[in-house]
């Protein structure tokens, strides 16, 4: 009973991490030497929070840098601000969202890994096909920085290798493609020390055919910039002075540091895509995460959901792969329970884009829907709807027996 996971990012380390605690042979393989790479996902809601206490990491995970994220506040005119969420009226202690960077999130989760003795890790070390044998998917040919090639063999292949997966294209599967209106530029700027006690909200502007989000961190501000699908190579031609007027324009209060960005280098661009399989498996293999559903930055539900797939992955095939090869009917009931919360968190975000994204960046107007704003203004409990469906998801899963232990 083995398993082999393309893919170290938190879907993989999870799926890893539990199916180790149930005495499955595991290997992971990363094709990075380290996990640090910026603007990756760094939100953690509150499924992930619960789950991290009910496999006994929540101290551990509490230790971690990181700042909890408030609720996002619209300024409206004659008003004031308006928050269009209600993070903190979740059912507590999971009533908050944690910013964590990533590459501490997968430190930790690879550090309790290793402490089960069924778990392995090959970091600089990248799968780049199938083997096949009988008409299955039997482990992957690899190969490490230095240009060694092997293979694994394995009952159960796992592509988690993101949106652009390598194993996904190696089995033929091709993706749903929805439509996406816009891409996404990551920045940073720095957080001066008199601003340490403003309120972590997430925080919109927008103009004519403009829009970007502030994220509170520790010591700096989190920039997202969106802008029109395509646009990258007119934004980069234009010149980083064009676009820290841009920065400013849209966020006053930051003019006087945009010069911190010293070159368009310094500005991360987000191709973004939204995407899924009409089948998650193959004999042999099974995708999660965004190798199965490619997810919009739009509500920043990403990460969490693909950790969802991992404990729904690992609670469901444990059993099966104590017994030895997995068979395709197994495989199938793991993507029949974590289908319809893709199915709904992507249509969520695709209401958001033609609601929120489509007009804005289109020119047809500035601000968020006037309907938005009177709901979460006047109508009770309107805020903790979205709240509740970004932090916990549609069908949250839980930590299996198995793999539960007591806090440390």
């Amino acid at each position: 009973m083995s398993v082999v996971i393309s893919g170290g990012g938190p879907a993989g380390m999870m799926l890893g991490l539990i199916l180790a605690r149930a005495g499955i042979e595991v290997t992971v393989l990363e094709k990075h030497g380290d996990f640090l790479r910026d603007f990756r996902g760094d939100t953690v809601h509150a499924s992930t929070v619960r789950l991290m206490d009910e496999l006994g990491l929540g101290r551990g995970f509490a230790a971690l840098p990181q700042s909890r994220l408030g609720n996002m506040v619209v300024p409206v005119a004659g008003v004031g601000l308006v928050a269009l969420s209600a993070f903190e009226r979740l059912p507590a202690p999971y009533n908050y969202i944690a910013m964590i960077p990533q590459w501490d999130l997968l430190d930790f989760l690879v550090s309790e890994a290793k402490k089960e003795p069924t778990f392995s890790v090959r970091m600089n070390t990248e799968a780049t096909g199938l083997i096949r044998e009988g008409g299955r998917v039997a482990g992957v040919r690899y190969r490490t920085r230095d240009g060694e090639e092997g293979e694994i063999r394995a009952d159960l292949t796992v592509a988690a290798d993101g949106r652009h997966s390598t194993l996904r294209r190696e089995a033929g599967l091709v993706p749903e493609e929805f439509p996406v209106p816009f891409d996404t530029w990551w920045l940073r700027l720095p957080r001066h020390p008199h601003e340490q006690g403003n309120p972590p909200n997430l925080t919109p502007a927008f103009s004519r055919g403009e829009l970007a989000l502030s994220l509170t961190r520790d010591d700096y501000f989190q920039i997202a910039y969106f802008a029109a699908k395509g646009s990258d190579p007119r934004l980069r031609a234009e010149g980083v002075e064009r676009f820290r007027a841009r920065i400013a324009r849209l966020f006053p209060q930051y003019a006087d540091r945009v010069d911190q960005l010293a070159s368009m280098d310094d500005v991360h661009l987000l191709d973004v895509k939204l995407n899924r399989l009409h089948r998650w498996y193959t004999d042999g293999l099974l995708l999660i995460g965004d190798a199965a559903h490619a997810m919009s930055p739009a509500g920043g539900v990403g990460i969490n959901l693909a950790i969802q797939d991992a404990v729904a992955a690992a609670t469901l095939l444990a059993e099966p792969l104590r017994r030895g090869r997995p068979s395709t009917a197994d495989l199938a009931r793991v993507q029949r329970r974590r289908w319809r919360p893709a199915v709904i968190m992507q249509r969520m975000q695709r209401m958001l884009h033609g609601v929120m994204f489509t007009p804005v960046l289109s020119g047809h107007r500035v601000g968020p829907p006037a309907r938005f704003v009177l709901l979460a203004r006047f109508v009770p409990g309107f805020r903790q709807i979205p709240s509740r469906l970004i932090a916990l998801g549609p069908r949250p899963e839980h930590a299996p027996a198995f793999a539960r232990r007591s806090a440390a």
